[in-house]
This record gives C-alpha cells, sequence and structure tokens, in this order.
C-alpha cells in the first residue's frame, strides 16, 4: 500500500524526477512526457465521468481509469539491464482484448457511418472525444519512446484499442442522450 505524507518533496525543484527504482531523469524526457501524457489521459476520462454521462458508461471507464495508472507505473518503471520490468503492474493481451469485447458490445448498437463525426453533443461525449485525442497523443508519444527504449509489448496495442473505444463510446453516449453524430460535410463550408 501507497503512503504519501507528504506531497512536496522539493526533489524537482532542478528539473530532474525520480523513475521507479530511483533513477534521476530530466522532467522533459520522452518517457515522462508519456507517462505524463497518459495521466492527462486519465484525468479527461475521470472528468467525463463526472458529467451527466449515462450510468451505463461508468463501469467500463472506471475499470479503464485503474489500467491506465497502472500503464503509467508501468511506463514509470524503466527496464533493467536485462530489458525486463524490475516489478509492478504491468498491461497485458487480457487488458487489449477486454477493449476489444467492450468495442463490438457498444459498437453494434450504433448506426453505421457515412462519414467522418465531428467531436461534440453532450458535454460527455465531447470529454469522450477529447480522451479519444489524448489517447492518440500517448499513443505516438509511446511510439517515439519504443524506438529509443524498451516497452511493455502490449501498452501501444492498449492505447491503440482504448482510443477506438472512447470514439464508440463518445457515439454511444449521444445516442443513449438522444443526440445524432455530428458528421463532417465537405462540401458545406
Amino acid at each position: 500500500m501507497v503512503k504519501i505524507n507528504r506531497v512536496y518533496t522539493r526533489s524537482g525543484d532542478e528539473g530532474n524526477t525520480s523513475l521507479v527504482g530511483g533513477v534521476r531523469v530530466p522532467k522533459d524526457s520522452l518517457r515522462i512526457e508519456t507517462y505524463g501524457t497518459v495521466d492527462e489521459l486519465n484525468s479527461a476520462v475521470g472528468a467525463a465521468i463526472a458529467t451527466n454521462l449515462n450510468k451505463e458508461l461508468h463501469e467500463p471507464l472506471l475499470v479503464i481509469q485503474q489500467i491506465l495508472f497502472n500503464l503509467g507505473a508501468e511506463l514509470a518503471t524503466p527496464p533493467t539491464e536485462e530489458e525486463e520490468q524490475i516489478g509492478g503492474p504491468v498491461i497485458n493481451e487480457k487488458h487489449v482484448q477486454q477493449l476489444e469485447v467492450w468495442i463490438d458490445l457498444w459498437n453494434e448498437n450504433l448506426e453505421p457511418l457515412t462519414s467522418f463525426v465531428l467531436p461534440g453533443g453532450t458535454s460527455a461525449a465531447g470529454l469522450l472525444h477529447l480522451s479519444r485525442t489524448i489517447c492518440r497523443r500517448a499513443e505516438r508519444l509511446l511510439v517515439a519512446l519504443a524506438r529509443e527504449e524498451t516497452v511493455g509489448k502490449q501498452v501501444i496495442p492498449y492505447l491503440n484499442r482504448l482510443s477506438d473505444l472512447l470514439f464508440v463510446l463518445a457515439r454511444t453516449e449521444n445516442q443513449l442522450s438522444g443526440h445524432k453524430d455530428i458528421l463532417w460535410d465537405s462540401h458545406r463550408f
């Protein structure tokens, strides 16, 4: 169990921070930027939950928040010289598969798309769309990090699938709330 006695430590005042295991790195390192963006994504999902989001969508999003925290912990734990994780939670294939189950479940009730969807609708749907775009940014950073350092094999697939699920959930939120998708009309303006 984690016990936090003080919120501030002053140890980062010079622009460095510690990874799990004590290795100090600059706060603007790609690893820190990546898991910081995952944290931002988790906050955006939390903001969506805090709105008038349909109750049917709460449970999967609460599970996703837990997994995102695990993902951030995995990224904050650098591999050893043997390129293995030091320990702690890791994203594995079952997490990716769960996202696929949810995508299929929620998507089967949606109308097939005839155009691209613009972000919007309810405030909750808008925040889910925002979460999707933050997820895509986290994925891009993670791909860059994976070119330079070892990352878990299922982390990129998880974020890739999560952005798809967030899109489906945004559409579902609008449908459950009686809002139609806002479709892109490339010839109207």
